[in-house]
């Protein structure tokens, strides 16, 4: 059964062109400007290989922590490799998050005029198998945001690669997390993942291993979303809702702990981000359309980006500023 609770799209509605196109252009632009999030079918990622990678996270997270703790290092600020569960948490939330992850990004070849920007990406060799399989998903993952980006772009009625170009090269990120049982020590107030807002352009986040996703609806409520096989769940982040003066909105969630403490859950996030140069000023047509004043003012994506790495405890470095 499908997931009613928001909006539904296929991604072959876009892929088809002509009116098929436009009407989910359409849809997609409703969802990102209400809710802030839709449920994606037919997205062309591999069913196979996202549980191909469920399969060897959770041979990775079931290392012994002093083999974790090797793919640690506190100087690429969380952004490759292993983060130790606890280190962060929810910006403006004092009490860490019930979680551990790890951090896959994009790898350019050498020469390439980017490249000693990006970060080397960490490979467990206790898990052969772990770093191809989640390079794999990360480049089917891609493929599938690029569209979304084309159909946003097109729905502001700006250039079909307006977003894209922003992306290409980018520092997307492809996150692994592992939330373990509850442990009896963990703070009351302790959420797996506690009440944030996505910093980046649009997440794509895989079907979940169980539930626990829940959104923060305008009424105050929050709205369950269930883990559904087939669908990847997106949303838009801050900085696609800050270029659209909020046109977009970038709708607050968290992941609540299950109701039997001793239950465990990973799940894939998908963080598109754009090269860091790469401006985040409202879009004149969007400031027009939400009041005629800018609600955000100009600023780097690699200065955002290290601002709220702070803010969520994954760098004690002050932030670099425009």
């Amino acid at each position: 059964m499908l997931d009613p609770t928001i909006p539904l799209l296929d991604l072959q509605d876009f892929m088809a062109g002509g009116d098929r196109q436009l009407a989910f252009t359409q849809q997609l632009g409703a969802a990102l400007e209400g809710t802030g999030f839709f449920a994606l079918i037919n997205h062309g990622v591999s069913q196979d290989l996202i549980q191909q990678a469920y399969q060897v996270t959770a041979t990775f997270f079931a290392q012994p922590v002093a083999v974790k703790q090797q793919y640690e290092d506190p100087c690429l600020n969380g952004q490759r490799g292993y983060t130790r569960f606890g280190r962060e948490h929810a910006k403006d939330h004092p009490y860490p998050d019930l979680k551990e992850f790890w951090h896959l990004g994009r790898s350019l070849p050498t020469g390439h005029p980017l490249a000693d920007r990006h970060p080397t990406n960490l490979v467990p060799t206790e898990v052969p198998e772990f770093h191809p399989i989640l390079a794999q998903l990360y480049a089917q993952l891609e493929v599938c945001a690029m569209q979304l980006l084309r159909a946003c772009a097109l729905y502001l009625g700006e250039a079909e690669e307006w977003l894209v170009q922003m992306a290409v090269d980018g520092d997307t990120i492809l996150r692994v997390i592992y939330y373990p049982p509850i442990p009896p020590d963990a703070h009351p107030t302790s959420l797996r993942a506690a009440a944030h807002e996505d910093i980046n352009l649009i997440t794509l986040l895989c079907e979940a291993t169980a539930g626990g996703l829940e959104l923060l609806q305008r009424d105050g409520s929050w709205l369950p979303i269930p883990a559904l096989p087939g669908q990847i769940i997106v949303d838009s982040g801050d900085m696609l809702q800050q270029l659209t003066n909020g046109l977009f909105k970038s709708t607050t969630h968290r992941v609540v702990n299950p109701e039997n403490n001793g239950d465990r859950r990973f799940s894939m996030p998908f963080f598109v981000h754009p090269r860091a140069d790469v401006e985040l000023t409202p879009l004149p047509s969007c400031i027009a359309r939400t009041g005629g004043s800018p609600k955000f003012p100009s600023i780097t994506a690699g200065t955002y980006l290290l601002q709220r790495l702070q803010e969520i405890g994954l760098t004690a470095h002050p932030p670099l500023r425009n």
